[in-house]
This record gives C-alpha cells, structure tokens and sequence, in this order.
C-alpha cells in the first residue's frame, strides 16, 4: 500500500501538441496530478474561435502557440522549431494532432514523444483507424499510446486498451463509451510511467499489420453486392463521418444509424435506391435495406444534399409539415436561440432563417456548447445532439424546438413494435424490445429468446435479449437523466404528479396488464388483477404521496454542534437521491416486485436499469411503455430482458451504477453482493475499484407455529394460505409449519378436505383457484424436491405430482411427520408444498428453538388465542415480519423485508426510501 502511495512522486514538463475536447481533457488531467505543462501547441482560430485545448491552456496563464504549420516544403520552419525548443520540455504529449511534426521537434525532448491512436496497433495505421475497425466488422476495438518515430504509426508501443465491439457500436457509440474516458486515463498514466522509469517501448509486431486510407465523402458510396452486415458495417464505419450514401431519386442521400434487423420482413412502401437490387422499405420505423443474402439492415436518419436530415420513416412525408405560428413566449425563445447561435458563430453578420449551423463553420464541439446553453435558459425543452444534425438551418430548427417545447412530438417519437394476442376476450399488445433511453430497440448483437405460457407451453414472444452494450448504454442513458436530464431539475412534486399519472395509467390497464402477467407467469387471473396488479398501482400511489415530504420526513435536520467563539456555526443535513439504480426482480410476480422498488426508487428522485426475469419480461415491458406514455423523461426507466448471469452480472459490476437492489434466491444475492464490493490493483498501479449500496431480498423458510388454542378452521385457511397462495411460488410462503400435536391430526385431515376442492387449471378461469408453475426447469425441481422428501422418511400425503395435462401444473402437496434434519425441513421448495411438523402440547419455547434453526428469517407467522402468548413468540421469532392469527397480509405501508441469509433492507413504507437515498451534512460558519 506504502508503494502505491509514492507511486508517480516524479513530475515532468511537458508540451501538448495536438486540439480538440480529448486534448483539453488530457491537458487538465496532467496539470491536476501534478506535471507542468510548459508549453501547448495547437491550430490556429477557426472562424474567430480558438480550440478547446488553447481555450483552457490561455485560461490558466499556460503558454499557447498557434502555428498553421511546422513544415514549409517538406523542411522545419526553424522560427516554429525555434519558439517550441524555448519552453524546455522534457516530454510531447500528442493526445490529438492533425499537423505533421517534424522530427526535430519529435526526438528534441529527454523523453521523446508520445502519441495517442484509436487502433489496437499495428492494425489500422492511418488517419480513419476507428471508422475501419467497424467498416471490417472487428470484433475488438482500442487505443495504443505509442513512442513517434518517423514512420506511420509505427512507432514502439507504450500501452494498450481495448473493448469489445457491439454489433450496432457507431463510431461516436465506441469514442465516447471507451476511446475518450479510457483514452484520457491512459494518456496520463503513460505519463506517470515514463515519469517513474516504466514506460516499456515494445517494438510493434510486422504480423497484423494494415493501413488503410483517409476515407472521403466521394468513396464513402455504398457497393450493394454484399451481405447485410457488410452493408451494415459500411454504414456505421462512415457514421457521421463522411457518412456512407447512395443515391435516391438523382440526389445524394447519406445514410446514418443503422443496426441488423433479424425479424419477419415489416410493412413499407418501396423506395428505389441506385444500384441495390431489392428496393428499400420506408417502415414506421426506419428504411429497411436488404443484403444480397436476403438479410436486413434498418437505418433510422437520412441526411439529403442541402444539409436536411430526417428520420428515414418520414422520407415520403418529409416536406408535409406546415410551419408553425409562434406565441409571444415562443417568438422570444427564437429570438434567445438566434442569440446563442450568435455568439457560437461570431463570424457570421446576421443569423437569417436560412443560416446553417455547420456550414458557418459550427463542429460537434460546438453543438453541445449551444445545447447546454439553451438547456440553461429553458430547461423544459429538452434537446438531442441528434436534433441539431436533423434541423441545421435556423428556422427549421426553431421549428422542430417550438413542437419539442409544446410536447407535439412526445406520441410520434415513441414507435412500438408489439406481438398482438387474442387472450381474455381481449386484444393484448406487448412490447417485446429492450427498453433503453425512452426507446425501445432490438438488442445491441439481435439475440433474442422465447418465452413460453405455462399453461400450455406455447411461445409467447420472442423477446430481445440484452447484451453487454446494452447495459452499458441503459447506464448511460440513466447517468446523464440524473446529472444533466429533466428529471435531476424537476421539482419533488412534478415527480410526484408523474408517478400518480403512471399509477393512472396502470389502472387504465389493469385487464391487460393481469392478462399478460397471467400468460407470462401462471398467476391466476383474479390474484393478478387484485394483488400482481392492484398492489402495484398502490405502491406507485404510495410513494408518489412521499415526493415532496422526504426533506421533512427523512430526518433531514438542523444540529446542534459545539461553537468555535466567536464564530457561530450552522449544522444541517440533507437527503438526497443516490443516482443510477440497478434493480433486478425475480419471476413469481413480476409486475408487484417491480413496483416494490422501482416506486420508491424514483419517489426519492433516481434514476434506473431493471432487469426483470429471463422467464417473465412482458409486463415490466407493458410498464416500459406506460411509464413513456405517463411523461417520464427519455432515460429515467430502462429495461432489460435477458440473462441474469450476463445482464444482472454486468450491472452489478458497472461502475456508474451506485445502488443495487435485488430480489431472488440466496445463492444469487451472494454473487450480486460479492461483485458489488471488490477491489483489484492492476499492474502499473490502475485501479479498478466497485463498492455500492445494496439491498437484498433473498430466499425464506418461513416457520408458520400453529397451537391448539387457535380458530382451527381459519388456521386452516390462513394455513392453505400460507403455502398455496400464488402456485406457492411466495417468498414469504410458509415453508414449514409446527402444529400442535393434539390438533394435527384434525387439522391435516382438513387441509387435505380443502386441497379436493380446489379447481387446478387454466389461469385465465375465473374459477380457477390454482393455475401452472411458472416455468418447466421450476416444475421439475420441485417433482425432484417431493421425492426427496420421500425417500428421507417424510409422509406424503396428497399430491407430488405433475398434472396430467399440458403445461407445467402440480398438485397441491401435502408431507408430514417431516424431522428436523430433513432437506425439506430446511430448504424451500417455493412451490405447493405444505410441510407438516408435529412439537408436543404447550412446549412453546421447544418449537420457538425448532423454528428459528434456519438459516432464513423473511417471515414466520403464529396462530392463537392468547394475544400474550402470540406477542411474546413475536418477539422470539427471528424473522423481519410477524403474521399473527393472519397471512400474507401485506401492506403499501408497512416496511418488508428480511434477516440473516434472507437479506437486509426493506421494501415498501417509509423505510423502503433509505435504501434509495444518502444523507449529506452541510456546516456553515457565519
């Protein structure tokens, strides 16, 4: 630790050569840890603004040189060489250079020079390394910060970082995912290493090696004859520059967002493209291109020649939009923006409605820059780097931000793709996309996976299944929703007023909602409309009542602290949201543990990544598009279906996730804490750290003690109950009763009276009362679960079987004479398995022991007459919730949640919003 500590305690002087954001950034981050930039050296003003690296450098008093160039007919300048030597710099950093430097200047420092490039080198020397990477469909992407010599990037390598590439990366989606952060960190750590002596030079391999050429708008045309992902790779290679076309209708038309499209071919209308041998569709949702294999390709924008972009599924209807008439406020909204532009194009005389913002020499520097400026005077008008790509001139995109800020566009902008079903008398329509950043898109590689009705085992939908890149662009889209969004500027009761209009919503669909969970899960349709359903709605109405009372009510407070005379000081804390929020639900009800979480997670003003269930995704999907429909912000709520190992794993362990809250089985919780709080040191001292707050609901063996002095026909009932309630599949299910020898006789005959009489079938029946398992591989652990219980000695008494009929029903199940040291005994099933203990006439503290010896304590529950004898096992029990002469009986209010191996934090109530906030404490000296 000592060593890691003193690490980089030498410092140098370095000159910056190079421009651009990635430079400033560098440029920052080495003076912040210490090394004296003596010197930066960059392009010249362009159109009377200097670049971001000279901006900065002149800000701090750093010395700035602007040379148009360093070489005149192949010879340095030597009035150039000659200022650059005057700085004394013992190292080049080149983070981003597009002059070419002599060798002079590259070998005059003690150190040399280093170079940032965006290939993992020797592949893709050149100029265009990031556009090739995705052109030749390179599985990995990087950077290498290399030694300059006076080859082509061919100089010995210093270090090296690379990524994976998704199948739909884009060239900014790789950039500033990981070639930007990643590629800053790595500049100054090169440094550091060179500042310690341990810098490696590592000739470059000659196996590998290519070039290839600076691509320009003139061979950037597409060559139809290829299969669709090359088609594929062509498009996002050249994506957004020089932007891969064709031509369409005698006009250039260049083709940007694209991603593989694996589905039945959509509803169009033809568009002929020169040169392709199928016409294109133009589809709700984009232009659809066929590859010479029959493949797909969707692309979303098309850019025509004058500079106009459009969504590719207006091309029909691009020029039927009618200009709008602007009130009083609007007009002075225009003439603040006609400012903005103004002072971002200081060369342009007069901003005319026909001005366009990249042809007066704007960059995407400059986009953000006018973005973050309108964001600061009208913070309800959220805008997308995208918008400005899309209206360029003037009055067009005053235009597209007046029907942004009259909300005219929220409908049109969220295309649903469903699988429609005749179910329940009613037609049900279910997303089955990933849902990531108010969209919802295939997944990033186009995997998908089938989920299955229990009742039948028919396919459902075949459902998106989320890949690495998809949790990586959720997070992110989540990230900047909390830090730069609407959502972290909304006041606590517009939240408020959105979670009510979503709980609305949910009651509007209630009936599909039930539905689709009913299908999906098994649950039987009256307990999915009433509990699934209904509890939902109320939990979302609970937690938004907390909105604007979590300052007064959190605990929020002035304190008293000692004074240092004659000053006076002022204590205060605050409570305030965590950020980005994991959440990962389990399947037994799907649409209520979404809920659970996701209310309180957002009342106190997060944002959040949910993964639901593999097995049962459709309704946190359905919530997907009624949380969009209710006004949510574009990346507050995002959805992602798929594997728990992959998708659950990878939010765990994403660094830009600062909560976890998970619902599941034991082992699982484990994994998920264990990967939430580790630290790895990598060599050269780069460190890798993961701690996060966590919260677990995770698996129970709820001991349910029932004595003789009960109501025995509403033991009985509570008891059924207790086990049967929702296919067993329960966390707080009673996984073991003790019932009073001289009663447990009658009352197991009672049991198995009432068992008869249930109605197993169809889940859709409202006069079903027990409908399938949720999913095969459960219905088969839980048929392996009984014969164990069996073959240990245990009595079966009714059930333990598969139904005879399709799908995946069981019966009802009833064991006795079950011993404590039986694997029944001490593990749940969370299925129909009632499992009978006998413990002798008034031993109450013998079968308190009995049933605390587990491992579990989610719930327990007690049945008798005598209140004091229910109160004092209450406060034996060792479990986060007590049920007595009652269960299951939860409540919006009350807090839920477990001890040991069963976790820790609570659901639900006020307690539920700690877990989702951190407390900040504010001191004030006056």
């Amino acid at each position: 630790f000592n060593s890691f500590l003193q690490a980089y305690q030498h410092k140098l002087k370095l000159a910056l050569i190079g421009q651009s954001i990635f430079g400033q950034e560098v440029y920052n981050k080495l003076r912040k840890e210490g090394h004296k930039v003596v010197g930066v050296f960059t392009v010249p003003d362009k159109n009377g603004q200097a670049d971001p690296l000279a901006l900065a450098a002149e800000k701090d008093g750093t010395p700035v040189f602007k040379f148009p160039r360093w070489r005149a007919k192949g010879k340095p300048i030597k009035e150039v060489v000659a200022a650059y030597k005057s700085v004394g710099a013992e190292l080049n950093v080149l983070p981003f250079c597009t002059q070419f430097i002599p060798m002079d200047v590259i070998d005059c420092p003690k150190h040399g020079s280093i170079i940032y490039h965006p290939s993992i080198l020797p592949r893709h020397r050149g100029a265009s390394a990031i556009n090739w990477t995705l052109i030749q469909g390179d599985k990995k992407a990087g950077f290498t910060i290399f030694w300059a010599d006076d080859g082509l990037d061919t100089g010995p390598i210093l270090l090296q970082r690379e990524c994976d590439v998704g199948q739909n990366d884009t060239v900014d989606d790789l950039y500033n995912r990981f070639l930007f952060p990643e590629g800053v960190k790595a500049m100054v750590e090169a440094v550091h290493l060179i500042a310690d002596g341990k810098a490696p030079r590592i000739p470059q391999p000659k196996e590998g090696a290519t070039y290839e050429g600076i691509q320009k708008k003139e061979n950037a045309e597409i060559s139809w004859d290829q299969p669709a992902v090359a088609l594929h790779n062509w498009v996002r290679g050249h994506d957004k520059v020089p932007g891969a076309w064709a031509t369409i209708d005698g006009q250039m038309v260049t083709f940007y967002g694209s991603s593989l499209l694996d589905a039945s071919v959509p509803a169009g209308q033809e568009l002929e493209i020169k040169g392709a041998s199928r016409p294109g569709l133009v589809t709700k949702n984009g232009l659809v291109i066929f590859g010479n294999d029959g493949k797909m390709v969707l692309v979303r924008n098309l850019q025509f020649e004058d500079g106009k972009m459009i969504p590719a599924s207006k091309y029909f209807s691009a020029d039927e939009t009618t200009a709008l008439e602007l009130t009083e406020e609007e007009k002075k909204m225009a003439e603040d923006i006609r400012a903005i532009w103004k002072g971002i194009l200081s060369n342009v005389a007069v901003i005319e409605d026909s001005t366009d913002f990249f042809k007066s020499g704007a960059s995407s520097m400059h986009v953000v820059r006018m973005l973050e400026e309108i964001k600061q005077k009208y913070s309800g008008l959220q805008l997308q780097n995208e918008d400005v790509y899309m209206a360029t001139k003037f009055a067009d995109f005053i235009q597209m931000s007046v029907r942004k800020f009259r909300g005219e566009d929220k409908e049109e902008e969220l295309v649903i793709d469903y699988v429609s079903k005749n179910v329940n008398n009613m037609t049900v329509n279910m997303p089955y996309q990933c849902f990531i950043n108010g969209q919802f898109i295939n997944a990033d590689d186009g995997k998908t996976y089938d989920t299955i009705n229990p009742a039948d085992g028919s396919i459902i939908a075949s459902v998106s299944s989320a890949s690495l890149a998809d949790v990586d662009k959720a997070v992110a889209a989540a990230k900047e929703a909390f830090e730069n969004g609407e959502w972290g500027r909304m006041n606590a009761r517009e939240r408020g007023r959105l979670m009510y209009r979503l709980a609305d919503l949910m009651e509007e669909h209630q009936e599909e909602l039930a539905t689709i969970e009913s299908i999906d899960s098994g649950a039987v349709y009256t307990l999915a409309l009433k509990t699934h359903v209904g509890m939902s709605v109320q939990t979302f109405r609970y937690f938004a009542g907390w909105c604007d009372k979590i300052q007064a009510s959190e605990h929020g407070a002035t304190i008293p602290i000692n004074q240092a005379r004659p000053n006076h000081n002022l204590t205060f804390t605050k409570k305030e949201p965590i950020g980005v929020c994991a959440i990962v639900i389990p399947w037994n009800y799907p649409l209520m543990m979404l809920a659970w979480k996701s209310a309180a997670c957002l009342a106190a003003g997060n944002t959040l990544v949910l993964k639901p269930a593999q097995v049962t995704p459709l309704t946190s999907l359905k919530f997907a598009e009624l949380s969009a429909k209710a006004g949510f912000p574009k990346g507050v709520i995002n959805i992602l279906p798929g594997s728990g190992g992959l998708v659950g794993q990878h939010l765990s362990e994403h660094p830009d996730v600062r909560k976890v809250g998970f619902t599941g089985s034991t082992p699982t919780g484990k994994q998920i804490m264990k990967s939430c709080f580790y630290t790895i040191i990598f060599i050269f001292y780069s460190a890798a750290t993961n701690l996060k707050k966590v919260s677990l609901e995770l698996g129970g063996k709820s001991p349910l003690i029932i004595f003789s002095d009960c109501e025995i026909d509403r033991a009985v009932k509570m008891g059924m109950g207790a086990v049967y309630f929702n296919k067993g599949e329960n966390c707080i299910a009673a996984g073991r009763l003790f019932v009073e020898e001289s009663i447990h006789d009658e009352f197991v005959s009672k049991v198995v009276e009432e068992i008869k009489k249930m109605k197993i079938g169809d889940p859709l029946d409202r006069s079903t009362d027990h409908g399938p398992q949720n999913h095969k591989a459960h219905l088969e652990k839980l048929l392996q679960y009984c014969e164990t219980g069996v073959k240990e000695g245990a009595t079966l008494v009714y059930g333990g079987r598969q139904v005879r009929r399709p799908g995946f029903f069981m019966e009802p199940t009833v064991f006795t004479d079950v011993e404590d040291h039986m694997y029944i005994a001490q593990e749940e099933s969370f299925g129909p398995v009632m499992v009978i203990s006998k413990f002798k006439n008034g031993d109450v503290d013998g079968v308190l022991q009995r049933a605390n010896t587990t491992e579990y304590g989610l719930a327990s529950g007690v049945f008798t007459k005598d209140i004091s004898k229910a109160l004092y096992i209450s406060e034996k029990l060792e479990a986060g919730t007590v049920f007595i002469n009652t269960y299951n009986k939860t409540d919006v209010a009350a807090p839920f949640g477990g001890f040991k191996q069963s976790g820790f934090g609570k659901d639900l109530g006020e307690e539920a919003l700690h877990e989702y906030l951190r407390t900040k404490a504010i001191t004030v000296e006056y």
